[in-house]
């Protein structure tokens, strides 16, 4: 007897189906084909020891499973359970008429518990696309599948109840759509408040987190770089339904998503790679085309503190994703795509031993050691970076004031009422969420100046050797600080901010 089961296997976020096709028939043999790994071929064991626990087993016949399409690598243990329910199925220990109509997926434990998977959010969005009625995983992987809407989602803890399931028991109910919320979001151990001084490099900041720019701070040690850079997904706004989804897809895939989230991640990702990071932890690949940190960090902040030491070949696979906010990775054996969304927030100290320019100490560098330290940092990275800051040293009444300044919860009002207005402008366009991912036909579109700030843009372009880059990303801060201040139209004065700064 001939039974067709159901899984799928991902492609990057995406994922496509995986036809199980078993037959149990005269003769004594176990067969599994279809280009199966390691993983997937040891599952006879974890099988054959799972049934063993609830009182079944693999038929002493010629068993034959096929996993279609049969050219694509599958991987890992997650085909556990559709492998174990097609030999139930076609062996007749079980009766599962609707079988064909869920994807399952799970790894089982010897003794028949289910252990979680990676995917699971956009293996539910395919099954949901192809028409299957539901989906089975493990508890800890259907929470996330759950938000997926119009597609029943069970989530069991062990082999019997996806059994029962199947036979008709009504043991497990599709789990709830989790209402979505963001009461719970605005848990950060960091506070603006905490921070002494630095008005100017707070401005740059919640400017940045209004329209979404990125910005590199440059400045000596101590001067705060490093805590106003982890301050700032205090202000940032809550991600929407649709930010989450693609963010836990990301996370999902990664197999760094768990269960404590209870679904959607709820908070903007803050990565932080050190300096030492490989490229390819950066950007993602690897043998099974793994998302890198700049994907990780898809509708958040990426950090890069020290931004120098990073190897120069390192950093400058930055600059496709930081304009196309897409990252794709071709190699011989495959080739996806993962979302690159992100703010770069980096800091740096403006020579080797960090003093250079400063009041307080003297610096010991060269101009050559200064030149070859800010060399580290290509001028087309420097062009695609928004706001460039200079943080001074804080001055002695600074430290020992001990008063507070202005608190991230009032900032982030602001940085809400901007990103508001900036909705209200995209509420047509469902790709563009800040004024920062405006295009070209946007600018042109919502950036409009009058004559007496096109003339000072013209001069500023002339002294400043400025790029038609540069150009775009100062209307598009001159937009963002318009909307702070709640003006309909650009002026002078915000196009004269957002110059200041492109001093670099």
């Amino acid at each position: 007897m001939m039974v067709k089961a159901f899984g799928s296997a991902c492609c990057g976020i995406d994922a496509l189906t995986v036809t199980i096709e078993t037959d149990v028939s005269v003769g004594i043999n176990f067969f599994l084909v279809g280009l199966p790994d390691s993983a997937v071929r040891e599952s006879q064991q974890r099988i054959n020891t799972a049934f063993e626990a609830i009182g079944l087993h693999i038929p002493g016949r010629k068993v034959v499973i096929n996993m279609a399409p049969a050219d694509l690598k599958k991987e890992g243990s997650a085909y556990d359970l559709p492998i174990a329910l097609s030999i139930l199925a076609a062996s007749e220990q079980i009766k599962a008429p609707e079988l064909s109509s869920f994807v399952c997926m799970g790894e089982l434990a010897l003794d028949g518990r289910l252990r979680p998977v990676s995917g699971a959010l956009s293996i539910a969005l395919h099954a949901r696309a192809k028409g299957f009625k539901g989906c089975i995983f493990p508890i800890e992987s259907a929470y996330e599948a759950a938000a997926v809407e119009g597609i029943d989602v069970y989530g069991a803890t062990h082999l019997s109840q996806v059994i029962s399931l199947l036979e008709g028991s009504k043991i497990l109910s599709p789990l709830k759509v989790p209402e979505w919320n963001t009461c719970d979001a605005f848990v950060f151990g960091l506070d603006f408040a905490d921070v002494k001084g630095q008005e100017q490099a707070k401005r740059a900041l919640i400017i940045a987190a209004a329209g979404g720019h990125n910005v590199l701070m440059i400045g000596p040690p101590g001067s705060g770089k490093s805590l106003m850079a982890k301050c700032l997904p205090s202000i940032l706004p809550p991600l929407t339904k649709e930010e989450a989804m693609e963010t836990t897809r990301i996370y999902s895939a990664s197999g760094r998503h768990t269960a404590e989230t209870k679904g959607l991640i709820r908070t903007r990702p803050f990565r932080a790679p050190h300096h030492t990071s490989s490229m390819i932890s950066l950007v993602g690949g690897g043998p099974n085309a793994m998302p890198g940190e700049i994907s990780l960090s898809h509708h958040g902040v990426l950090y890069l503190d020290e931004i120098p030491e990073f190897p120069r070949h390192t950093l400058e696979v930055l600059r496709q994703p930081l304009e196309d906010r897409v990252i794709t990775l071709a190699r011989m054996r495959y080739r996806v795509s993962y979302p690159a969304n992100f703010m770069l927030v980096a800091s740096m100290n403006p020579c080797p031993c960090g003093y250079y320019g400063s009041t307080v100490r003297n610096c010991t560098c060269s101009q050559t050691d200064v030149q070859r330290y800010m060399g580290r940092i290509s001028g087309p990275l420097f062009d695609r970076i928004d706001l460039h800051v200079s943080v001074e040293a804080l001055s002695p009444d600074e430290l020992i004031n001990t008063s507070s300044s202005t608190s991230s919860a009032t900032i982030r009002e602001q940085v809400m009422a901007a990103r508001q207005i900036a909705n209200t402008r995209f509420f047509k366009d469902y790709t563009t969420f800040a004024n920062a991912q405006m295009t070209r036909k946007h600018i042109q579109q919502h950036c409009p100046i009058d004559v007496e700030s096109a003339n000072y843009l013209k001069q500023c372009i002339h002294a400043l050797g400025l790029s038609a880059r540069a150009y775009d990303r100062i209307l598009k801060v001159a937009r963002t600080i318009a909307d702070l201040e709640g003006e309909p139209a650009i002026k002078t004065e915000h196009i004269a901010e957002a110059v200041q700064y492109r001093i670099m």
